[in-house]
């Protein structure tokens, strides 16, 4: 089986601020805010959610191809991509634009000011999903509004069955959007946060929403996860880690492991568990696709976890 991940491509610049953001923003003139913050340190990390979801598939050895438009600074991220062996057959390179790019400055409160360029993201409905490659399953993840759009609606048409995973995207649509969306995918995805949204737009509960696709998954952080299917409620606890580096990451790291469980055919708890530990190695590293295993030692871990394989 083949799974086409559709979503964005990014580059992250990542910056540390060694101080406390409210120490130089004056509450009474933030109406002519003019800041300035010296961030000695800065990492450059390759990221998006099409290229994150397609890094960690490839580590359990799935067969994962991801879709997206990048720009005409992509060549870095290409190479890294020849590198560990993730295809570029969907890959659309528009000249005129940038590749899109994330620049997150972090304080001492682990308070957050980012800025986001989307770029050449914004053409992905310039795209049109492929019919006649062997698709077998398919992924919506946050990317253009247009092409998220537009790439719901081809999948449905060539009835292959798809993951609907909106994540930060979810805001730019409205209830009934969202309502032909659940409609459309197998399987719906979102964090607790991105649930109870789904929920006040589309006025449905979690449990009318699983109930019309295969399953929803919602993913709870610390909490672990919960699975709905075919009116069942089970969920998945985190596994313990000691060593937290950077979170980022850890739900498109859950959402390979969903991949991959759902084209091997496998039991709903064994795909969570699968898709909890691939989060739990991924927050263990800075950076999303930093982290590194064979699917040998990745299936050691499993058993240690649960006593199981797979």
């Amino acid at each position: 089986m083949t799974a086409l991940i559709c979503g964005s491509f990014a580059y992250d610049n990542i910056m540390s601020f060694q101080d406390r953001f409210k120490n130089h923003i004056l509450p009474d003139k933030v109406h002519i805010l003019n800041v300035c913050f010296l961030v000695p340190a800065m990492r450059k990390e390759f990221g998006g959610c099409a290229g994150n979801i397609a890094y960690n598939l490839h580590l359990l050895g799935g067969d994962g191809k991801p879709m997206g438009t990048v720009g005409s600074d992509f060549a870095p991220y290409a190479e890294w991509m020849d590198k560990v062996g993730i295809r570029q057959d969907y890959l659309k390179v528009v000249e005129h634009a940038y590749t899109a790019q994330a620049f997150i400055t972090t304080d001492l409160d682990d308070n957050q000011i980012t800025a986001f360029h989307p770029g050449a993201m914004d053409l992905a409905h310039t795209q049109t999903i492929p019919t006649d490659a062997g698709i077998s399953l398919g992924l919506i993840s946050p990317d253009g509004r247009a092409a998220m759009l537009e790439h719901a609606q081809q999948f449905s048409a060539a009835k292959i069955p798809f993951i609907f995973d909106p994540g930060q995207g979810l805001p730019m649509f409205d209830g009934a959007e969202l309502n032909c969306f659940i409609d459309q995918a197998s399987y719906v995805t979102v964090n607790d946060y991105e649930a109870q949204l789904l929920q006040d737009r589309t006025g449905l509960s979690e449990q009318q929403i699983s109930e019309r696709v295969e399953a929803l998954i919602i993913t709870q952080g610390a909490q672990g996860s919960k699975i709905y299917h075919r009116g069942k409620h089970m969920h998945i606890p985190a596994l313990a880690v000691t060593d937290i580096k950077d979170p980022t990451g850890c739900g498109d790291a859950y959402r390979a492991g969903l991949i991959y469980g759902i084209m091997h055919q496998l039991d709903w708890l064994t795909t969570g568990q699968i898709a909890t530990l691939l989060g739990a190695l991924k927050i263990q590293h800075h950076g999303t696709q930093n982290h590194h295993f064979t699917l040998d030692q990745f299936k050691h871990q499993f058993e240690a976890a649960y006593g199981k394989t797979f």
